[in-house]
């Protein structure tokens, strides 16, 4: 899959919420009212991932989850990182 160029990155962007680029990834963090409820989201966005077989890095402290997202064989952004924040959020 080819890298998005930076007009591209920024338009996919502009499409979801609470999503910020950070270098060659895309980042979201997201809070719950306690660790289970955290972790159910994990869930979720695992299976998700799995099914798209792109993966992202996943930080959980507490109630607090931040994702990023990156396509490490492309060596940055694809279309991918943003089918797949999309279909996180929703």
């Amino acid at each position: 899959m080819a890298r998005l160029d930076d007009a591209a990155i920024a338009e996919r962007l502009g499409r979801l919420r609470g999503w910020e680029r950070v270098g060659g990834e895309i980042r979201k963090e997201y809070r719950f009212a306690d660790f289970a409820e955290a972790m159910g989201f994990v869930t979720r966005v695992a299976l998700r991932a799995e099914a798209m077989n792109h993966h992202p890095d996943i930080l959980v402290s507490y109630s607090k989850v931040s994702l990023t997202l990156t396509s490490h064989d492309a060596g940055g952004l694809t279309d991918r990182d943003f089918r797949l924040a999309a279909q996180i959020d929703s």
